[in-house]
């Protein structure tokens, strides 16, 4: 399997400037996968790699993983101590392995990688091609903290920060990656530049998921004309904590194209980039653009 650097990485591993970007040449199907993950990570890979096949029996190319799909531990410091090293580990192993033996791009939402603080890990967004090459890898920048008084999240306890933004080029056009709390902050998807879509795996609270989840991707696909794609955890886990779910593919033009509430399960939609250019065209907003920075 192809090493990683432990540390956040500046570009995905793949050269930038290796070659022109690459264009769909028509239609095409992705998979959002919703999952329930718990503490067991040999579980949850059997769980994953399931849905994994139904998502390729059922014609995805391009299939994508939630948040923490390999591990939600009974606490929170439990995914330090199933931390992998970059480029080893069995939760990376079965996303080479998984997307060599059905030939398609496979995005591993986060899994936990060390980092050289030995209480935290990079939160880090996996991509391989279709041969099982590591192809990309971004670490979630922003993390979440929440305290309404009866829940309290403080992800920074145990994850390190990530500092840079991460597109790539692929057979399906240009991915800009994300994770969870970083749907909150518009300005990460400004500097991805032009992109076609944008992944956005989730862990998304029920609580705050119920009220900004939906809105917030939306609003990603429009104001970037790009299409959306955000797999998500989506039920109540062993340590009682409820994921709001509702895994869903979005267009450029702010629609869902398809969605799951609760419970494991595949969400397919096929990806047209004629829509896109079209759209684009109708509303030349990127171009428009004045204010590049403050």
């Amino acid at each position: 399997m192809q090493s990683m650097p432990n540390e956040s990485p500046p570009a995905p591993l793949a050269s930038r400037d290796a070659a022109p970007r690459q264009l769909p040449s028509g239609p095409f199907r992705v998979a959002a996968v919703q999952t329930v993950s718990g503490p067991d990570v040999a579980r949850n890979l059997a769980d994953c790699a399931a849905l994994i096949a139904e998502a390729v029996d059922g014609g995805a190319r391009l299939v994508g993983l939630p948040e923490y799909f390999g591990i939600i531990g009974m606490r929170d410091r439990d995914k330090v101590a199933a931390r992998e090293i970059p480029g080893d580990g069995p939760i990376q192993q079965f996303l080479a392995d998984t997307a060599r033996r059905h030939g398609v791009w496979l995005i591993g939402g986060s899994v936990p990688l060390a980092c050289d603080d030995p209480d935290k890990v990079w939160n880090a967004s996996l991509v391989y091609d279709d041969r099982g090459n590591a192809v990309a890898r971004y670490d979630k920048i922003h993390l979440f903290g929440f305290d309404n008084g009866r829940e309290k999240y403080s992800e920074e306890r145990t994850i390190a920060h990530g500092s840079r933004v991460v597109t790539l080029d692929s057979p399906f056009g240009r991915i800009g990656l994300s994770i969870c709390y970083d749907l909150r902050f518009p300005e990460l998807y400004r500097a991805f530049g032009d992109v076609d879509l944008i992944f956005v795996p989730s862990a998304f609270t029920e609580t705050t998921g119920a009220a900004h989840w939906e809105p917030l991707l939306r609003a990603r696909a429009i104001e970037n004309l790009a299409y959306v794609v955000a797999p998500a955890q989506g039920g109540v886990h062993p340590n009682g904590r409820e994921t709001h779910g509702h895994s869903m593919v979005i267009d450029p033009w702010g629609r869902i194209l398809a969605q799951r509430a609760k419970a494991p399960g595949v969400v397919l939609a096929d990806i047209d980039p004629a829509s896109q250019r079209e759209a684009r065209s109708m509303l030349p907003a990127l171009t428009h653009r004045t204010l590049h920075s403050v």
